[in-house]
């Protein structure tokens, strides 16, 4: 991939988030259960993993299942949370052999006690991992995060632990899920949606955005590198003005 990186003259991103978009879509279009798009779904995750370590990006996020969708039917939600568990504990074996180091974000609270298990034994299992970085959000929401993160300021400044001087950007995203990780370079959604859904709203304040008509289930390593070339086109200024 060193060559095949070269031979575009790609700059590639530090850390890539993707919402998996068009699982249901996907399957309707198919004539098939919304279910058997979510199970496709997490078979082209799977691909990604594989794909975005060899080209060379060290972080991957992924927006798995958000707070929000519990209000999805019992059925779909039931089949969501059984492609979770199988997806977790399979994942051991894929990233112990490919050194992943594999994290799940968001509130553990309302997943059920072997999810919770899981996600676990898959942290501990990979946590001296070197190679990529993969961050899986289950049931996440980007103000959730927020919220329970200012809980968390507001018990250590009652308990004197922080002084409200002490409260900056670096301080809130100490207390982030994801303060082990930089904020995402370029954030793919799949499906045609341009919006967030409640996604990293804190993390990805200067992340550059793809939105692509492709439903996840049909998103390959080629839809990945039309992604990277238009980050490549991109002038991330961060605030500043053009050529500074």
């Amino acid at each position: 991939m060193d060559n095949f990186n070269k031979e575009l003259g790609l700059n590639i991103p530090q850390h890539v988030a993707i919402i998996l978009d068009g699982n249901g879509r996907w399957a309707k279009k198919k004539h098939m259960p919304r279910t058997y798009g979510h199970v496709q779904g997490s078979k082209v995750v799977e691909d990604m993993l594989t794909v975005v370590d060899d080209i060379g990006v060290k972080y991957l996020t992924i927006y798995a299942f958000s707070t929000e969708n519990w209000k999805r039917s019992p059925d779909e939600v039931s089949t969501l949370m059984k492609i979770l568990r199988t997806y977790l504990k399979d994942c051991i074996k894929k990233c112990m052999k490919n050194n992943v180091k594999c994290r799940v974000i968001g509130e553990s609270t309302g997943l059920s006690d072997d999810i919770v298990e899981r996600i676990f034994n898959l942290e501990e299992s990979t946590k001296n991992n070197t190679g990529l970085n993969f961050t899986i959000a289950i049931n996440y929401g980007g103000r959730d995060e927020i919220v329970r993160a200012v809980k968390k300021i507001a018990a250590d400044l009652q308990c004197n632990k922080i002084l409200p001087d002490n409260i900056n950007e670096q301080l809130i995203h100490s207390y982030l899920d994801t303060n082990e990780l930089p904020d995402p370079d370029l954030l793919i959604r799949t499906s045609g949606e341009e919006r967030l859904s409640n996604f990293m709203p804190w993390q990805l304040a200067y992340t550059e955005f793809y939105f692509t008509p492709v439903l996840w289930p049909d998103f390959n390593t080629e839809e990945l590198i039309k992604a990277f070339e238009k980050y490549n086109k991109r002038e991330r200024r961060f605030g500043g003005v053009k050529g500074d």
